[in-house]
């Protein structure tokens, strides 16, 4: 196995690491009753600093796929490293507004707060279930 594919598959473990730890970290947090611009900057953070994290592990993983030679696993880490950066323009922002919004609506906002905070971690939850299929997918395609 060349050095190249050894980084690929370190570098996939810590997008699977990455992914996972977020998830983990995400759900607990629905705990938080959102009540307050605090809990909502707090969240906002943890998901900013996931997206960041994401899109940087998932970019030196399609890298290192596409230097070990392997364009299908290479193109579905861009298309992660690409999500990331997506959700980040779309997701932050929300919750930006809608944090700043708890204070003088806060019904409304709080309830749209937790329903964005559940939209994020369920598309960070099908980036995990995609990236374990992928993994299985491939090894089954190398056994073959």
């Amino acid at each position: 196995m060349s050095a190249a594919m050894f980084a690929a598959l370190g570098f996939t473990v810590a997008l699977l690491v990455t992914t996972a730890y977020f998830i983990m970290g995400s759900i607990p947090l629905l705990v938080l009753k959102h009540d307050t611009p605090l809990d909502a900057r707090f969240v906002r953070s943890f998901f900013n600093l996931y997206y960041v994290i994401g899109f940087a592990s998932a970019t030196a993983t399609a890298i290192s796929y596409a230097l070990a030679g392997q364009a299908i696993a290479a193109a579905g880490a861009a298309v992660l490293a690409v999500v990331a950066v997506m959700l980040r323009k779309k997701i932050i922002p929300k919750m930006d507004a809608l944090g700043a919004q708890i204070a003088s609506a806060p019904d409304a906002a709080i309830a749209a707060f937790r329903k964005t905070h559940l939209t994020a971690i369920g598309i960070n939850l099908a980036q995990l279930v995609v990236i374990v299929w992928s993994l299985i997918d491939a090894s089954r395609a190398s056994m073959a």
